[in-house]
């Protein structure tokens, strides 16, 4: 690992882009800050849509929750609100009334709720919502909401002992350059944005695939450490605008983001990589006053040697 600089220098990158995505796979919410919380960015991956037997939905097998956009109140991103019972999470897509979700409801507990490896018990947002998302989807579905309470769900303690999610997919930020996508970009008939690959954070003024080696780095005076390259699923296939997917960029990323390419001396595993999963030290404690901002500078204090040498 090397040490690569102090605050006294020029930043490595500056935040260009802040993303939300309070209902797991479906819409984000460019913000321009964000809390941090226990478990990555305030609402980030706090709902979730799940089938008869609790099992999560995901684009994956219901590309149409890409249709499916997300509204909060605008105090919602600045740091300490909290909602009362005129405070709403708005639902909308394609051929469907609005779905207005009270922030300030007491919920019903559901119990036998799963995402990939955890099951516990969520906060069941009643059967309005239940009979929207069945309607949307055409089968059986609820929208559940994190308990916080009385559950934990732990990020991979072989990677980031410790630390802490709600429905994401594992981690609880993820980081992009404007840099690597479009140098990927380059290489594509035709250009995919950004939402493809649903970051937290999205960094530009660096180069390409930098952010494969930072393991150490600074946005505004919070300590980040990069933990895991992002191994991609057939989630960036599928176009956020329609919700039709195509073999596209993956196929592009195997020829050179695979870990063939990246990693020939580790064990091969098949996968492709596009971005870094970050946790956040200061994310540890609790309090108000955790917030990043859109133009932040992002200050990398060590790198790993190599993408072989990155965790992955």
């Amino acid at each position: 690992m090397d040490r690569v600089s102090s605050s006294e220098e020029p930043p490595t990158a500056k935040i260009s882009s802040i993303f939300i995505y309070p209902i797991k796979s479906c819409r984000g919410i460019s913000v321009s800050q964000a809390s941090i919380s226990l478990t990555g960015f305030r609402w980030d991956r706090q709902w979730l849509v799940v089938n008869s037997k609790g099992r999560a939905y995901t684009q994956r097998v219901e590309p149409k929750l890409a249709l499916v956009e997300v509204e909060l109140p605008k105090d919602a991103f600045t740091d300490g609100w909290e909602p009362t019972k005129s405070s709403y999470l708005v639902v909308r897509a394609p051929g469907m009334d609005d779905l207005n979700v009270c922030l300030g409801k007491q919920c019903a507990k559901a119990d036998g709720i799963s995402v990939w490896e955890w099951s516990g018990s969520a906060l069941d947002e009643g059967d309005e919502a239940s009979k929207w998302f069945s309607t949307y989807l055409g089968k059986p579905s609820r929208l559940v909401r994190f308990n916080a309470v009385s559950e934990t769900r732990a990020v991979d303690p072989k990677f980031a002992p410790g630390f802490k999610v709600m429905f994401s997919d594992g981690y609880p930020f993820l980081l992009i350059s404007q840099g690597s996508l479009d140098a990927l970009n380059e290489l594509l008939k035709e250009p995919v944005p950004i939402n493809r690959f649903r970051p937290n954070i999205l960094v530009k003024g660096c180069e390409p695939f930098s952010e494969d080696l930072w393991k150490e780095l600074k946005i505004n005076m919070f300590k980040f450490q990069g933990v895991k390259l992002c191994s991609r699923c057939k989630v960036p296939t599928i176009n956020q605008e329609n919700g039709i997917a195509g073999s596209e960029p993956n196929e592009t990323l195997k020829e050179f983001r695979s870990d063939k390419v990246l990693r020939p001396n580790k064990k091969q595993q098949g996968k492709v990589y596009f971005g870094q999963n970050l946790v956040c030290q200061d994310s540890l404690t609790e309090g108000n006053g955790k917030t990043i901002s859109v133009g932040d500078s992002v200050y990398v204090f060590s790198k790993a040697s190599s993408p072989t040498e990155a965790a992955a």
